[in-house]
């Protein structure tokens, strides 16, 4: 996505010195059709002032930048397919690259002659930088509209059409000719959409920072992509990827039908909106059996160190049901031997967490599962949970661990250790905790030195929720690259964190995610800026 991500900052720097007019633009008619992604921000300024507001912004930047200027510049982004490439690096390894074939869409409300202006230097400063000084620059005008098409020598193409006040940039040229059709009223624009317009209408809000539209067909395309590179990150023996790339996107496509999402700003942050539509039947199946249990005691706390990565908490009314319904309606979308196999090999799912034995492990625990991570990697890692039936715990937890020797005692805890001492295993008050030996140690101190998430913040939004799912995480990289992009820094040596906390839940629509942060998905988009200067 690096061509999106690196003209979208482009476009928010020449909008920099726009004129403007309050006329909004409906932006989506002027989507083709067949658009598979859709985003959009209707009040550029606002957007992007929001993310310079937070805390952990002001802590590291210089000054605050004042985006007043681009007040009511309304930007959307359609990509209408995906290109993959592959490159070789090895014999053995290869990289592939996925290519969005996408317009960009701006109203600048500004003379045209400014627009072009704009254009002219400022996009072709951005190639230059990116491509080298020797470009080829096809320039001209064609019934009524200005064109500039920029070629690399590796043959890469930016191209650049302008029409009174507005600007189409693209990777392809076909893409911005459609749009123009759809200007023209020659094409169809994505308003066809019967199911894009329902959704827009439901979740329009005048207080949406953003809004952004996947379509089943996208789903579909996306879905192919993300399988292969799930694959080829889970594992390196190549029936597993083969498997993983084989089921994977039959599962995304057969289950959901679209994405919609929404940003709004809040007094805690930015809140991001994904829903989810699944089909019917699987949407009603999740929303009997992914429950979430009305469980304020939460026991583990005491257990939980007040610094960790991420903390997340499943509370299900009933884990074992909740677990089967996921494996039963995934199994439905497959064809029979691709079911089999993933019922086999479904029991091996949570081996990262030292279960060896899912279904077993599942039912001899109570509502509540806490998964803490202390680092970025995921190698520190510890399970929580309350103790049901201790002797179907054991032999559900990884062999690893003997529990026929005897165990370590420190207070009133019974520790087991792996043979070679990097994962433990503990039975503490009706409660096991399993993971790595180090994070583990870390979760007994918490409980006898009484320093732990009780004392949180976050303790009382996870007690009074009866989500399936809830999520608490540290941001310490955000912030220092988002300032990097709109502001300048302080000090290159001063960090700033900040915590984001997500809740899901299941529905008769299907997946409803809320999550709140300082930054939001727009600030993670704008992150991938930095890495690209």
């Amino acid at each position: 996505m690096r061509f999106v991500k690196s003209l979208v900052i482009l476009f928010f720097s020449l909008l920099l010195f726009s004129c403007q007019s309050s006329q909004k633009t409906d932006l989506r008619n002027l989507a083709p059709a067949e658009t598979l992604v859709y985003l959009e921000t209707n009040n550029l300024g606002e957007t992007l002032q929001t993310l310079t507001q937070a805390k952990s912004f002001q802590k590291l930047a210089k000054f605050t930048t004042d985006f007043s200027a681009l007040k009511n510049i309304q930007v959307a982004v359609v990509v209408t397919g995906f290109e993959t490439s592959e490159k070789q690096i090895t014999d053995e390894s290869a990289i592939l690259n996925f290519k969005p074939r996408f317009a960009l869409i701006g109203d600048t409300h500004s003379w045209e002659s400014t627009a072009v202006s704009l254009v002219e230097i400022n996009i072709g400063r951005f190639v230059k930088e990116r491509y080298g000084e020797d470009i080829k620059l096809d320039k001209g005008e064609k019934n009524g509209i200005k064109f500039f098409h920029w070629t690399s020598k590796t043959n890469e193409k930016i191209f650049a059409n302008i029409t009174g006040s507005l600007i189409f940039i693209g990777n392809d040229e076909t893409i911005i000719d459609k749009c123009l059709a759809v200007k023209r009223g020659e094409a169809d624009n994505l308003l066809k959409n019967p199911n894009f317009v329902t959704a827009f209408e439901k979740s329009n809000d005048e207080k949406n920072l953003a809004f952004g539209y996947i379509s089943t067909d996208g789903i579909a395309q996306i879905a192919n992509l993300a399988g292969v590179s799930v694959a080829i990150g889970t594992s390196e023996e190549d029936v597993v990827r083969s498997f993983i790339a084989k089921i994977l996107p039959v599962l995304v496509q057969k289950t959901a039908k679209e994405v919609v999402w929404t940003a709004q700003k809040t007094e805690k942050g930015i809140e991001d909106k994904i829903q989810i539509k699944t089909d019917s039947e699987i949407s009603g199946v999740w929303k009997e059996t992914l429950i979430g249990a009305n469980n304020p005691k939460f026991a583990a706390a005491h257990f939980i160190p007040n610094e960790f990565n991420s903390l997340t908490r499943y509370n299900l009314q009933n884990p074992q049901i909740a677990w089967r319904s996921l494996l039963l309606t995934s199994s439905k979308q497959l064809d029979a031997i691709s079911g089999k196999l993933l019922g086999e090999a479904s029991a091996s799912f949570l081996e990262p967490y030292g279960v060896a034995d899912a279904e077993t492990f599942l039912s001899a625990i109570g509502n509540e599962i806490v998964v803490i991570r202390f680092d970025d990697e995921g190698d520190e890692t510890v399970v929580i949970a309350e103790i049901k039936d201790i002797e179907k715990l054991k032999k559900s937890v990884s062999t690893e661990i003997n529990f026929k020797s005897q165990p370590e005692k420190q207070g009133t805890a019974e520790i087991w250790k792996s043979e070679d001492k990097l994962f433990t295993a503990v039975f503490v008050e009706n409660i096991l905790i399993l993971g790595e030996t180090e994070s583990i140690l870390k979760c007994l101190q918490a409980k006898e030195k009484g320093q732990n998430f009780i004392q949180s913040e976050y303790f009382q939004r996870f007690t009074n929720n009866n989500s399936a799912t809830i999520s608490v995480g540290k941001d310490t990289e955000t912030a220092k690259k988002i300032v990097e992009v709109l502001g300048n820094r302080k000090d290159e040596n001063q960090t700033s964190s900040s915590f984001y906390q997500t809740e899901t839940r299941f529905d008769g629509n299907g997946i409803e995610r809320k999550t709140v942060s300082d930054f939001g998905l727009i600030g993670m988009i704008i992150e991938q800026f930095e890495k690209e200067k």
